[in-house]
């Protein structure tokens, strides 16, 4: 049986118990959360979240582009979030990932080299940092008061705040 053999047939049973079809479109804690998609970090178990109480945005590094903006303002302005939650972690890929060196061996590989970019960086905190700086300067976003940065340590399980 393969990986995603498996998967759906997790999906079976979980179809099978379900009860949680009149949950609300919109987040009950009314808070987004970006988070890389590193699969050693769980933000539901991390940050104690159920379904339906978080819109959880992932990507390589948890990093904040165009399309995390647009997710954002979505679940903003459609949706009625109003805090943000970043989680990068430490260990993390794209830690000290060179944007060039890969979309060289992409381009080796399949002739073609890449159009968007890794966003690697060199300094965890500092990207952090520069997440909640483009997310505060973003004018598609109402709501930017409450925009908090954490790092997550994958030894030891903690949540450490950047300030």
């Amino acid at each position: 049986m393969s990986a995603t053999d498996a998967l759906i047939e997790n999906a079976r049973r979980y179809a099978a118990s379900f009860d949680k079809g009149g949950l609300a479109r919109a987040p009950a804690r009314r808070v987004a959360v970006v988070a890389c998609m590193d699969a050693r970090l769980n933000p539901y178990a991390l940050l104690g979240l159920r379904e339906g109480d978080a819109h959880v945005i992932r990507n390589a590094g948890g990093v904040v582009t165009d399309h995390e903006i647009r997710s954002l303002a979505i679940s903003q302005r459609a949706l009625g979030t109003e805090e943000i939650v970043l989680v990068h972690h430490t260990d993390c890929g794209v830690l000290g990932f060179s944007d060039d060196e890969f979309k060289s061996r992409l381009e080796a590989e399949v002739g073609v080299r890449p159009s968007w970019h890794g966003h690697g960086f060199t300094d965890l905190d500092e990207d952090v940092r520069d997440a909640i700086t483009r997310i505060k300067a973003s004018p598609f976003l109402a709501s930017k008061a409450s925009v908090r940065g954490f790092v997550y340590d994958v030894e030891d399980g903690s949540l450490r705040e950047i300030t």
